[in-house]
């Protein structure tokens, strides 16, 4: 059995049987580290699969010269939290999507909504973190949007903002995020949101209308604090 096991085809083979499963860990070790094999592999790969081996994972599943030593690092932590890897341990997905996944699955979401070809790792970040907070993110779960703007959609719908007057394509993510700090600052958008101006010109609009708006808060403040002092006057 030893030299069939330095068999490169018996090896892999070997890794996804009973036989090898009752092998201690340092016997497992011993075979692959010294087996042409495991050799074919680079040292962060290695490494992996020495990480799962010692923590008696079914390394079977990812130990595969196709997959890079980031791609088997994911798999191995979802093996590592009895995750069902299945749904991401492909190869379409690079290591940073794989991540997305992991962590989506490790809260019980419907990672479906995000595992898709047209969106990168930083879109699916935003879309996984919108579904964290519960929120609706149909509304920007859309190739359409960059990573940048999905997060600017993705923070007035967590602050219960109404969002719809700037989840257009058309404005950028520097102009969403205009948009959004006057909503914030409860200054009328309807103003600057327009796309024909780039992100500075509204913010000197944003900044001008929210002085408007302190002038008249404040005007208001000490109206009333005339008022109640006028009648505390004729009141003694």
């Amino acid at each position: 059995m030893n030299k069939k096991i330095h068999n490169n085809l018996n090896i892999e083979n070997l890794i996804k049987t009973n036989v090898f499963n009752q092998l201690t860990i340092n016997e497992k070790e011993l075979l692959l580290q010294n087996s042409q094999w495991f050799n074919q592999f680079d040292e962060f790969q290695q490494e992996e699969i020495s990480r799962g081996l010692k923590a008696n994972l079914d390394i079977s599943i990812y130990a595969k010269e196709e997959f890079d030593w980031k791609q088997m690092w994911q798999i191995r932590l979802g093996l590592k939290n009895n995750l069902d890897v299945s749904i991401y341990a492909k190869l379409e997905y690079n290591g940073d999507k794989m991540e997305q996944i992991r962590l989506g699955l490790e809260d019980n979401l419907d990672v479906s909504i995000y595992i898709k070809q047209e969106f990168n790792a930083y879109q699916m970040r935003e879309i996984r973190l919108g579904l964290k907070k519960e929120i609706d993110v149909s509304i920007y779960a859309k190739s359409e949007f960059n990573w940048g703007q999905m997060g600017q959609i993705r923070e007035g719908l967590e602050a219960n903002l109404d969002v719809s007057i700037y989840a257009k394509k058309e404005f950028d993510y520097l102009q969403m995020q205009e948009i959004l700090t006057g909503l914030f600052t409860k200054v009328d958008v309807s103003i600057y949101a327009n796309p024909d101006l780039d992100y500075n010109q509204m913010r000197e609009i944003r900044n001008e209308t929210y002085k408007d708006y302190y002038d008249e808060y404040v005007r208001k403040i000490m109206e009333e604090k005339r008022k109640r002092a006028k009648n505390n006057e004729q009141n003694i």
